[in-house]
């Protein structure tokens, strides 16, 4: 919202300012007033037949993520399916649907994109997204940092075509990358040979994903045009994938340069001022404080993704110790008005264990990993020097959860599974919700047999008619999750004092209790959502959370009950209160 007050006269400079800034040190002088003038130009020519709606960021918003085939039916496409249940089952509960890549693909679970411009046949069309935009806000994927050594931009490149010759990011044999932080634990140099002519391809994330080379315009200005085609159709959320590794630089880190953010604020000032309602988000699977400056001066990134919190709960649950999630928690620093946390406790993709430096040490770590390989989960690495570490934990969050050292049984599975999805959404910022986590998806070990891929086992595809059927049945474990984790949100939507940028305090309530005091813009309504993260009964002292003598007060999610005479509540096992001074 900040750009609204410019005019086309400021974008002008600023755009300039920007490129200038991005291409300061790069020997091959660009002509920078050429490439802004063609921004700008193409912002001009845009606008003309543009229009946005207002879009208004409040307790109300949480996010669904979901792949475009999670769910298929005979006979329909994939994102035609999708539309059709999230009208009828998900619309009046999520109010923007991050709809994983739908773009043409090789590999990755569509992360490595063989045509940034088109959506996959095999999904549907861009009037199916078109569609999906008349139920949520749609955020899509812009697939910064690499594209398939299948697509089309590589088959261009490799020809040598005008546009295309520096289209992907390949060194000499001199280029130092020995200081590279590593996300896998492939080689990072892929040699490849085109007509005699050898080329040393950077591959960050795998051999099927070649890096692009922003240190050429060209390559901005493509994906500018792709933000604007995203923008027609009715795309109003932009989660920058991978964003910290698209800028290498020399004898460098290659992670989080100063070019990438400047990056980051030119895509921000265009679809803000294109749009003063539309959103970037940074997807940074890092360590929290190179994490938290991709919000920069509220300049870059609207949302960052709030990645340390997967594998705190992961740890705070499996462990009955909430130690290290309350000491992280006070540490946050509030997001500015406006800007937000994306919480999340599974995606897509596996429990990234990077941002967990520095919170759990190794010994935690060590411990984790091997309850979590109990549960059946396995592992992925990143190459740190000689050595491999893991870089994420691949499993279901419901079979990450399902049995610990405290409950081996997992007769406190589902409360254990409801209590994490509490914690998520009390916190500071939007929450958002894995499709298949609604649902308390197992590991799909069958894929992961078929594919060797690891992340599969947390990418399970439902039959339409099957997942309805156990919808319609009470007794059904999906059921059971999916009317618990609603009713929450439901709840949750109604409360002024869960908006992003509400007040938030951690309370010091020991270790087998996490509890945060949040408090309304206005200061009219005060939430204590405190949560059992044991097996054990445990007593709460309503003098440790100050409650007002002048007011009465009500578990939200008992409202029947009042509070005001108690001394003491008793916290069943995994239970979760949200202590309010008013009840709608």
């Amino acid at each position: 919202m900040k750009n609204t007050n410019l005019n086309i006269k400021n974008v002008d400079h600023l755009i300039y300012k920007k490129l200038l800034f991005i291409y300061r040190n790069e020997k091959t002088r660009f002509n920078i007033k050429y490439y802004s003038d063609l921004i700008l130009e193409l912002i001009k020519t845009f606008q003309k037949d543009y229009k946005f709606k207002n879009k208004i960021i409040s307790e109300k918003t949480l996010l669904l993520i979901s792949y475009g085939d999670n769910l298929k039916n005979k006979n329909e496409v994939p994102l035609k399916t999708l539309k059709n249940f999230f009208e009828k089952h998900l619309k009046n509960f999520f109010e923007i649907l991050h709809v994983l890549p739908f773009y043409p693909s090789s590999s990755d679970g569509g992360f490595s994109v063989t045509d940034h411009k088109n959506v996959s046949k095999n999904l549907g069309t861009w009037s199916d997204i078109r569609l999906l935009s008349n139920h949520a806000s749609i955020m899509a994927d812009l697939i910064l940092n690499h594209s398939s050594i299948k697509g089309l931009w590589f088959n261009s490149f490799i020809k040598e075509k005008e546009d295309y010759k520096n289209f992907f990011f390949t060194i000499g044999d001199n280029f130092d990358f020995s200081k590279v932080i590593r996300p896998r634990d492939h080689n990072l140099i892929q040699i490849y040979n085109y007509k005699k002519k050898k080329k040393n391809l950077w591959c960050t994330f795998s051999h099927d994903q070649i890096d692009l080379n922003f240190k050429d315009p060209v390559v901005l200005i493509e994906f500018i045009e792709i933000i604007l085609l995203l923008l027609s159709k009715g795309i109003t959320t932009f989660r920058l994938d991978a964003v910290a590794f698209i800028w290498k630089k020399h004898g460098t880190s290659c992670v989080n340069l100063p070019e990438t953010h400047e990056i980051v604020k030119l895509l921000r000032l265009i679809v803000n001022f294109i749009n003063p309602y539309a959103l970037i988000v940074t997807e940074t699977n890092l360590p929290r404080k190179e994490n938290l400056s991709y919000f920069g001066n509220d300049d870059e990134a609207n949302w960052i993704y709030n990645f340390p919190l997967p594998p705190l709960i992961l740890y705070t649950f499996l462990f009955e110790d909430s130690s290290k999630i309350s000491g992280w928690s006070k540490s946050m620093p509030p997001a500015q008005i406006n800007n937000a946390y994306l919480n999340f406790i599974a995606s897509h993709d596996g429990i990234g264990m990077r941002p967990a430096e520095g919170i759990l040490d190794n010994i935690i770590l060590d411990k984790l990993f091997k309850r979590v390989e109990k549960n059946g989960g396995k592992f992925s690495f990143r190459k740190v020097e000689t050595k491999n570490k893991v870089y994420e934990v691949n499993i279901t969050l419901f079979d990450a959860l399902k049995r610990t050292d405290f409950d081996k049984d997992g007769n406190f599975a589902v409360e254990r599974y409801i209590a994490a999805h509490s914690i998520l959404l009390a916190l500071e910022g939007v929450p958002a919700i894995y499709f298949n986590s609604l649902f308390g998806t197992s590991n799909d070990q069958n894929a992961f047999i078929k594919t060797g891929i690891k992340r599969n086992i947390n990418r399970f595809k439902w039959d339409f008619s099957d997942l309805s059927k156990k919808l319609k049945n009470k007794n059904s474990l999906e059921n059971t999750i999916y009317s618990k984790i609603l009713k929450i949100i439901s709840l949750r939507q109604k409360q002024i004092a869960f908006h992003p940028n509400a007040t938030q305090y951690t309370l010091t309530l020991g270790n087998k209790l996490f509890g945060v005091w949040r408090q309304s813009i206005d200061r009219s309504q005060n939430i204590f959502a405190i949560t059992n993260i044991s097996s054990v009964v445990r007593e709460l002292k309503l003098s440790k959370i100050n409650l007002f003598e002048n007011q009465l007060w009500f578990d939200l999610l008992k409202p029947d009950e009042s509070l005001n005479n108690l001394k003491i509540l008793k916290l069943k096992p995994f239970q979760t209160v949200w202590i309010s001074n008013k009840k709608d």
